[in-house]
Parts: structure tokens; sequence; C-alpha cells
């Protein structure tokens, strides 16, 4: 029995959905006026949707065995998959239980460390909404154990989360305003905007998945002010592209915390304290004019074009993974993981302006290309494992021609 809260088929099914949704919005952004995204910040947030769906595949942590437990052994069978009532029930509890975990993840910081990645994005558009944490496995469980106690089925479950999940993407974007008494009942955009911005008045609130009622009734409810526009992403700014670094930069500054401060119960407190705070001798001053930049390294056309290439190549092999998946052992798993990641990372840091990055993307291009030669390590009868090796061909193709143009533009440089 599958009772992970993010392996519904509802989310693979929305996946193409999402993708054309997010084009269409691009280019009505631009038709009126009012574009949305910025490249770097949507190919980092593909990246993270990407790398998210892996720990599921790879079943990391307890959840599903401690589901299947309670499931099977302290289950009060209260509700059975028959009646109608329990998919209505189940729907409202569920997102119950999303929002105690929602705003959890928001109040203490070990929990907000894994879900810290969603609202690193400075822009807001659907693409924001694929910023998935690829951590949430280790806590995000616990809330929906009562749901299993009670007696909740597993393809009850699986299926209101789905539909959850699915729900948020539309709520990420600024084209659309005041939704009427909608507001006073649902997620929506501008209520949705709110929780995303980093503003001292409008932080950590509207934390509901489907309905802004929970927000209500707990005093977490924050309405949009005409005069105060949102500012979006984190308090303490990830400044980075890369999403390996985009899931771990607040477990990271709070261990350097807890290494640096004197105090023995603040090396403690800094795990399990508010999200906002640090010790007295970890704490850094920041100019507030910092609170409006967005990071966004100048960089040139060739990076643009082969990052967008790039990160099409990954996806597509991800997608494919994903699909093939039972067809795939553990091991080949592991290793297209390892690849996307790889190569995902990679472009993020090409797209800082690095142009060492070419050289890693190369070298690393050239060292799978041998491994999957000479050790024959994935089943290259798929056409995800021949898209995998097309990418890394192309790549050294690609890249080996860049390093030789720029190398002869350095020489005419020298020259004159």
């Amino acid at each position: 029995m599958e009772v992970l809260t993010d392996k519904s088929i509802i989310i693979t099914l929305a996946v193409p959905a999402f993708f054309v949704l997010i084009i269409i919005e691009y280019f009505y952004g631009l038709f009126i006026g009012k574009n949305t995204y910025r490249l770097n910040d949507t190919l980092t947030s593909i990246s993270l949707g990407m790398i998210s769906r892996f720990p599921v595949m790879l079943n990391f942590g307890v959840q599903s065995a401690i589901f299947i437990y309670i499931s099977k052994y302290l289950n009060l069978g209260l509700l059975s998959v028959k009646n109608p009532f329990t998919w209505i029930a189940a729907f409202l509890m569920y997102d119950l239980s999303y929002y105690w975990m929602h705003r959890m993840h928001h109040e203490i910081k070990i929990l907000w460390a894994t879900h810290s990645v969603h609202h690193h994005g400075e822009d807001y558009n659907l693409a924001t909404a694929l910023r998935q944490t690829s951590t949430g496995w280790l806590w995000k469980w616990i809330f929906y154990t009562p749901m299993m106690l009670i007696g909740v089925p597993g393809e009850v479950f699986v299926t209101v989360a789905g539909i959850n999940l699915v729900y948020q993407f539309w709520v990420h974007t600024e084209h659309i305003g005041n939704l009427g008494f909608l507001e006073k009942i649902f997620i929506t955009p501008m209520n949705h905007r709110i929780h995303h911005a980093k503003n001292k008045d409008y932080i950590d609130a509207n934390y509901g998945g489907v309905f802004i009622i929970w927000d209500r009734m707990f005093g977490t409810y924050t309405p949009q002010r005409e005069e105060l526009k949102p500012v979006y992403g984190t308090a303490t700014p990830l400044n980075s592209w890369n999403p390996i670094w985009a899931n771990f930069q607040v477990f990271s500054i709070m261990i350097k915390d807890t290494i640096k401060t004197k105090l023995w119960k603040d090396k403690i407190k800094v795990w399990f304290a508010e999200t906002y705070w640090r010790p007295e001798d970890c704490i850094e001053e920041k100019d507030p004019k910092d609170f409006y930049k967005k990071f966004n390294p100048t960089i040139s056309t060739d990076i643009k074009i082969f990052s967008v290439t790039q990160i099409l190549f990954t996806t597509t092999v991800f997608n494919l993974v994903f699909i093939n998946a039972p067809l795939l052992s553990y091991f080949e798993i592991c290793l297209f993981g390892v690849s996307l990641v790889t190569l995902a990372s990679l472009t993020g840091y090409l797209m800082h302006g690095k142009r060492i990055a070419y050289q890693l993307i190369l070298l690393f291009s050239i060292l799978s290309i041998l491994i999957i030669f000479i050790y024959d390590p994935i089943n290259m009868s798929l056409i995800s494992s021949k898209l995998l090796l097309a990418q890394l061909s192309c790549n050294v193709i690609t890249v080996t021609g860049i390093l030789f143009f720029q190398s002869l533009l350095n020489m005419r440089t020298l020259k004159t």
C-alpha cells in the first residue's frame, strides 16, 4: 500500500499541464507588459522540482513503514472507502493537517530548514510552485499520522493529498487579483502572495493548502494591503542557483551557529527556536537596501542558451526515468539521480557567470560516458538511458566548441 503524501498518480498526470500553464503565463505576462519570469530563477525552480521527486522514487525515510504499521495494527477503522463521507472528511482533515504541518515548518527552525527551499524564489509565478523540498520526508509525515490512526484508507489519503498539492499550483501567480467572497474560504493567488512575502507585516501568515478558513480560525490570516506590495524571498537570501545548496542552506546556518555560539543552551536552542532567532554572538548586520535586491548575476548569451538546453534535457530524462521507474533497479535510479542532480547543480553554477562550470560539465560528461561504455551500469535499451547518453554527448561537443571559440577570441584579444 502506497501512502506517501506526494506519491499520488494525480501529481504525475498534472506535471505536463503545469509546464503548459507556465508557458502560457510567461507569454501572457509579455503580452500585457508585466513579465514575472527571469530565466535563472525559473530554471532553478524547475531543477528543484525535478530533484524533489528522487527521494519519493527512492523511498527515503520511515514514512511508508510507519503509515503501513499504523494502518495494519493501530487503525481504528472508523472510515470506509465506500462511504462518500470518508472522502469529504479526509479532504478536510488533510488540509487541516497540512495547515498545522505548514505552520510548524514556519515557526520551528529545524522544520523550516526543510521547507525554506520553497520560499527562496524572489519572483512569484507558476514556476515557483515547482520549488519543492528534497528533505521534507524527514518530518512532514508526523502531522498526518492522526489520519492513519482514525482509519482513513490509504487510497483515499493518497488521492486527497494529490488533489491538495495540485490545487496549490495555480495560486502562485501575480496575474490574478481579488476573487471576492472566495478570498474568505479558499487559498487564492492574492492571499497566498502574502504567504510568500518577506515583508515584516506579511511574514508567517496564510498557511492553508486549499482553505483559508483555518488561518481565520487560528489567527494567522493576513490580508494584502494596497499600499504595501509584497517582496518575495527569504529574510536571509539564498543568493544562489544551486539546487543542492537551496536544500541545505538553513541546515548550514544552524550548524555554523551551533559551533560558533558560546552558550551551551544556545547550541541546542538554535535547532528548535523560532525561525528568525539566532544567538546574540551569531547575529549579522544586514544592509536595509539589500531587502529589495534580487540575486541576478549578469551572464552571456551562450550561457543562457546552454542552460536552457541543459535543463530541458535534464527534465526530459528525469520524466522518462520517473515513468519507467518500475523497469529500473534501485541502483539505476540512484545513478540517474546522481547524474541529473550533478548536471542541474553545475548548470546552476554556470548561471552565476562562472565559466569554469563549462570545464566541470565537460569533465563530468566525459567521465560519465566512459563509465557507461566500460561498466554498463544502466539499461541502455530504455529511452531514458539513451537520452541521457545523448545529453552527455551533446555536452561534450557543445562545450568543446564553446571553449574552442572562446580561446580564439582570447587569442585575437591578445594580438590586438
